[in-house]
């Protein structure tokens, strides 16, 4: 991050968030196999649109979805955020950074007709699943789109 420079970090700590994955969370498998069971059909960690350089999850290429599994740390969980004590000036510009990117994405894959669905680490698989799962089908091509 431009402008901002990390403070030392105790061993332990710099040895553990070195190890939080990025990709292939539990969430993200339980998620993908809860929708693969309910017969849809994705791709894995995808550009949804060229010229967009950010990553989805999960991608519904036909119905134009985009999921992307957010950490309640990393991406400033409104119920679960933390702000850590050390280092707080560089972890706080880090998280909202974060969040700004995650607000840019949403409005860029939004204009070119996509959706972004945002699900927590937090949510139950079934219930991310399921709003997934019936976004998924409302913008499937030739569907009619119905009011609720």
């Amino acid at each position: 991050m431009p402008g901002v420079e990390p403070l030392q970090t105790a061993p332990g700590v710099r040895a553990r968030m070195s190890k939080q994955k990025s990709k292939n969370t539990q969430i993200e498998v339980d998620l993908r196999k809860a929708l693969f069971a309910a017969g849809l059909r994705y791709r894995v960690h995808r550009k949804p649109v060229k010229g967009v350089r950010r990553e989805a999850d999960v991608v519904f290429t036909s119905a134009k979805v985009a999921v992307f599994v957010d950490g309640c740390f990393w991406h400033g969980c409104p119920e679960h955020a933390t702000w850590p004590k050390n280092n707080a000036e560089f972890w706080r510009t880090k998280i909202e950074t974060n969040r700004r990117r995650d607000l840019d994405t949403d409005q860029k894959l939004a204009a070119v007709g996509w959706l972004s669905v945002r699900v927590w680490e937090h949510e139950t698989v079934a219930t991310a699943a399921a709003r997934v799962h019936e976004i998924v089908l409302s913008r499937r091509p030739g569907r009619p789109v119905t009011q609720t």
